[in-house]
C-alpha cells in the first residue's frame, strides 16, 4: 500500500475540527478558539512534517509576541490535542508536542465583587426602568433580568443570553441548561430573577416584541443578543455605578455566585454542579475562597483564639 498523500494545513485542521464536534460534543465557541489557535500556528508552519524544534521556534515567537502564560498554555494545549489526533489517524508517524513543556505558570485568582457592589449594580439597572421612554425601560428591564438571573444562577453567558422565551413563562423554579458538550443540568431559580423575568416579559409584550422564541430577542443572524452586546451594557452600568468597567463583566458575576455561594457555606461539589463544571478540578479555583471562610471560623470559634 503507497504512502497516504499528505494533506494541506486547513485540511487537517477541518478534520481535527469535525471529531471535536463529532465525538466530544464541541460548542461553536470552542471549535472558534481551536481554530484561531490552530490558524496561527500554521502559519508558516508545515503542520504535518514539523518537528518538536519546529513547535519550540513557534512558542519562542509567541514569547517575543508578549503572549500572557495563560494564552501561551492553552495554544500549546490545542496543539497537542492536534498531534495527538493527527497521530491517532495516521497522518503523523510520530507526536512532536509531547516533548514540548508549558509556561510555569500560577493559576490566577478570579476577579470577584463583593455582595455590595452586587447590589449597586442592581439597583442602578433597577433606577433606568423609571425612564419615560419605553424604549429605555425595556432596555433598562431586560439587563435588570439579564443581571438578577446571572447572579442567580451563575450560567455562563452563552447560556444565559441563548435561554428560550419559555423559561419565563412557566412558573418555574428551576432552569434546565444544556452546557458544554451537551450536559444538562438543573439550576434554581430563586423569586427575585423570576419577578424581573415578569415584568420585563410584560414590557416586551408591549412593545409588540412577543413572538420571538428567544427570552432576549435580537435583530442579528443568531436572533437572540448576543454575548458581547451584553458585556458592552454590563461595562456601561458598572461606570454609572461607581465601579470600573474593567472590573466587571458576565464571567466576573459568574464568579461572584460561586464565591458567594461558597462564603456562605455551599458544598465545592453543588457549586461544581451549579456552574456546569465536568471536573471538580475546575471549580478548585475558588478553595481560596473555602480558606478564608476556615480561618475565620477558626479565628471566631476556637476557644483558644480569644487568648
Amino acid at each position: 500500500m503507497g504512502r497516504r498523500p499528505r494533506a494541506s494545513n486547513e485540511t487537517l485542521i477541518e478534520l481535527f475540527l469535525d471529531m471535536l464536534a463529532a465525538e466530544r460534543g464541541a460548542s461553536a465557541n470552542t471549535l472558534d478558539a481551536y481554530r484561531r489557535d490552530l490558524t496561527d500556528f500554521s502559519a508558516g508552519t508545515d503542520v504535518a512534517g514539523a518537528d518538536s524544534d519546529a513547535l519550540r521556534a513557534y512558542f519562542g515567537k509567541l514569547a517575543k509576541r508578549g503572549l500572557a502564560p495563560a494564552s501561551v498554555a492553552r495554544r500549546l494545549s490545542a496543539i497537542r490535542q492536534f498531534y495527538r489526533f493527527l497521530y491517532s489517524e495516521g497522518h503523523r508517524s510520530d507526536d512532536p508536542a509531547a516533548a514540548i513543556e508549558g509556561p510555569k505558570r500560577g493559576r490566577a485568582l478570579p476577579k470577584i465583587l463583593s455582595v455590595k457592589q452586587i447590589d449597586n449594580l442592581l439597583a442602578k439597572a433597577r433606577e433606568g426602568m423609571t425612564a419615560e421612554a419605553k424604549s429605555e425601560q425595556l432596555r433598562a428591564a431586560r439587563l435588570n433580568c439579564l443581571l438578577e438571573i446571572l447572579y442567580a444562577t451563575g450560567l455562563r453567558v452563552s447560556e444565559l443570553v441563548a435561554l428560550p422565551e419559555a423559561t419565563a413563562r412557566r412558573d418555574q423554579r428551576m432552569l434546565v441548561i444544556r452546557g458544554k458538550g451537551g450536559r444538562e443540568r438543573l439550576v434554581p431559580l430563586n423569586d427575585a430573577a423570576r419577578r424581573t423575568m415578569t415584568d420585563y416579559l410584560a414590557l416586551r409584550s408591549e412593545a409588540k416584541l412577543d413572538r420571538s422564541k428567544w427570552l432576549f430577542p435580537s435583530f442579528g443572524e443568531s436572533g437572540h443578543l448576543t454575548r458581547q452586546h451584553f458585556a458592552r451594557e454590563l461595562k456601561e452600568l458598572a461606570a454609572a455605578a461607581g465601579l470600573k468597567p474593567s472590573q466587571v463583566s458576565p464571567h466576573v458575576l459568574r464568579h461572584a455566585f460561586a464565591s458567594h455561594l461558597l462564603q456562605n457555606g455551599a458544598d465545592l461539589r453543588v457549586v461544581q454542579t451549579l456552574l456546569g463544571h465536568a471536573d471538580i478540578s475546575t471549580t478548585q479555583i475558588y478553595t481560596h475562597v473555602l480558606e478564608e471562610r476556615l480561618k475565620s471560623l477558626v479565628r471566631d470559634l476556637h476557644p483558644l483564639a480569644q487568648d
